[in-house]
């Protein structure tokens, strides 16, 4: 999929050419201009933009796009400037329907072929901004937009190229404007949208087929989204970004026929595309806070295992500012998927203790089952609550925490997971049976399990920037196992130190931080050389365990299980910066706000 200009965040017109696929989407060039709400087109094996408005015009260029290169060439123009229309191509000729000159509002259907000119060749019942028109068996559906009166239209109408004519194929559940269409096979599909109010986008998806002219309901979106792209592939149709109910979007979510009724799709939420297709930590650089993480209170959440409390540290003064009691067995601090809470698993208090980053002040328990740890599925659907002696992964609902399906794991002391690029699946570590199983998220199902050698310990998971490797921390072993992500078999194993437990990524993503917890010592791997080029040893000895990197990325901070005590480094040097007396069995501890668009959860794997 190319996604050409459209609205930042920001609501300002951007004119970046961005390539998308499953493993993810990278800027491949410019438009000439910046511009939003055009029209785009396949013609053969190019790409063509067509009008579009910048905030203070409307456009008439056509720009031709390559899409191996991104380099775009203003190749014709449209009869008048416009923008807010939809496009679709019907053989070799792209047809503009609708849209906005600045001043009046447009009815027309215009076609318009490569080393052609542009000229109407059809007419609507009435003007339209903002249909959502595919092409279906040699004709164009328009469904819904926006009317001259204020109201949005419920028209689904069918033009016919061959005759120049429009009919009205039927009606859309109700009234639907700034929604996006696409087609499998002989039917249509309008996606999302909105009514003619701001701020009421739709889940719907609703299916027009032309052969029985019936229109339906077939499917939803995994939440509701106006203003979005919709562009039909092979696997079925991808789905970019949009305006939701909280704001703008970055996700991209592939829907796919369902097998019961293979006119209905079902929706596949994969992760939002990377913002480096090289590196899956570019987002997570140093103070790249996003979104609700820019308005949190700077503090380590520490939780005392074994004094069923949380700590909280000031990470400029070094001194606990706030202690409060959580539910039993409390193992870790978990930011939400969406930044905005962060959560205590409290393991044998069945309980999850919310925490208001903004404020730092404790909520009501949340009953859940044996939450041993916890992570969040790429499309922030489900939270993944582990389950460790319960053998299970318990997908529930990422805001209510409500069941949605436990899947039982075939392996004793599963602990803790990572995540491919493309968001497909998780690996995950079993600590007591020395294996890792890979489970596809969307599926919700175990693939495949490897077992390591005999007596491994496996612990933390981490993937490599460039998502070809997944490294495993292993207790027994004291060192980091390497695991091919694509055939998932070991590739080889690093001696660290022992009691080799926690995996941080440093903010630059150059180095991973290793923590032995049974030596006392951090090791410092190189992404670049897989090999060690560091070790720190804490002065006197410790048990680093758990935590993460601060935002600026200067201090590592980590919890010293044994020691009762939490400990800051330099990641400059590995100085010990600071060692701050906590309560008993300090595990694993939560550094917040930290930078990334959003949490695959545990201490914070951000993306």
């Amino acid at each position: 999929m190319l996604l050409l200009g459209g609205l930042t965040a920001a609501d300002a017109s951007t004119d970046a050419v961005i390539a998308v696929s499953s493993t993810g989407s990278r800027q491949i060039g410019k438009l000439p201009f910046a511009v939003h709400d055009a029209g785009g087109a396949r013609l053969g094996s190019m790409i063509y933009l067509l009008g579009g408005g910048d905030g203070v015009r409307q456009h008439d260029e056509i720009i031709r796009v390559d899409p191996s290169s991104g380099a775009t060439t203003v190749v014709g123009r449209l009869p008048a400037p416009s923008s807010d229309q939809a496009a679709a191509a019907v053989g070799g000729t792209a047809y503009i329907v609708g849209g906005y000159t600045g001043t009046r509002w447009l009815d027309t259907i215009v076609a318009w072929r490569p080393g052609g000119r542009a000229r109407v060749v059809g007419h609507l019942p009435t003007p339209l901004r903002y249909a959502a028109v595919t092409s279906v068996g040699g004709r164009l559906v328009i469904a819904g937009g926006s009317k001259v009166d204020g109201t949005a239209s419920s028209a689904v109408l069918e033009f016919a190229p061959a005759s120049g004519r429009v009919t009205l194929l039927g009606r859309l559940p109700a009234p639907l404007t700034h929604a996006a269409a696409a087609a499998i096979g002989d039917v249509a599909y309008v996606i999302g949208g909105r009514s003619a109010t701001v701020g009421t986008p739709t889940a719907a998806i609703v299916s027009v087929a032309l052969r029985t002219r019936r229109v339906r309901v077939a499917g939803r979106l995994p939440s509701a989204l106006s203003d979005l792209a919709a562009v039909s592939t092979r696997g079925g149709i991808l789905v970019a970004g949009g305006r939701g109910a909280a704001g703008t979007v970055g996700t991209v979510t592939l829907l796919r026929q369902g097998k019961a009724n293979t006119r209905t799709p079902s929706a596949r939420a994969i992760a939002p595309p990377l913002v480096a297709s090289s590196n899956v930590y570019a987002a997570d650089g140093a103070n790249m806070l996003r979104g609700p993480a820019r308005r949190a209170l700077p503090r380590i959440y520490v939780p005392n295992s074994q004094s069923n409390t949380v700590d909280e540290i000031d990470p400029v003064t070094f001194r606990v500012v706030r202690h409060f009691a959580v539910g039993g067995l409390p193992q870790h601090v978990v930011p939400s998927y969406d930044l905005k809470t962060l959560y205590v698993t409290n393991d044998t208090g069945n309980s999850l203790t919310p925490i208001n980053p903004r404020t730092g002040a404790p909520g009501r328990p949340i009953p859940v089952d044996d939450p041993y740890n916890m992570y969040f599925t790429p499309d922030g659907r489900y939270a993944i609550v582990v389950a460790e002696r319960l053998h299970r992964l318990d997908f529930r609902d990422a805001h209510t925490f409500r069941l949605h399906r436990s899947v039982h794991v075939p392996c004793a002391g599963i602990d803790h997971m990572d995540f491919s690029a493309d968001g497909s699946y998780l690996l995950a570590s079993c600590e007591f049976s020395g294996q890792l199983v890979k489970v596809d998220v969307q599926r919700e199902r175990i693939v495949r399990t490897l077992s390591l050698r005999s007596g491994a310990a496996p612990q933390d998971v981490k993937l490599s920037p460039d998502g070809r490797t997944f490294y495993v921390a292993d207790m027994a072993a004291g060192g980091v196992w390497k695991v091919d992500s694509r055939r998932l078999r070991v590739l080889g194993f690093l001696r660290t130190g022992r009691g080799t437990h926690g995996l941080y990524v440093s903010r630059d993503a150059k180095v991973l931080y290793v923590t032995n917890r049974a030596e006392g010592s951090v090791s410092v791997l190189s992404f670049r050389t897989g090999k060690i080029v560091g070790t720190w040893r804490i002065p006197g000895g410790g048990s680093p365990d758990m935590g993460n990197v601060s935002a600026d990325g200067k201090v590592l901070w980590l919890s010293g299980r044994w020691s009762g005590v939490v400990y800051a480094l330099s990641t400059k040097n590995g100085r010990l910066l600071a060692r701050i007396p906590v309560g008993q069995g300090p595990h694993g501890l939560s550094v917040w706000p930290q930078p990334g668009r959003y949490s695959l959860g545990h201490t914070g794997i951000l993306r």
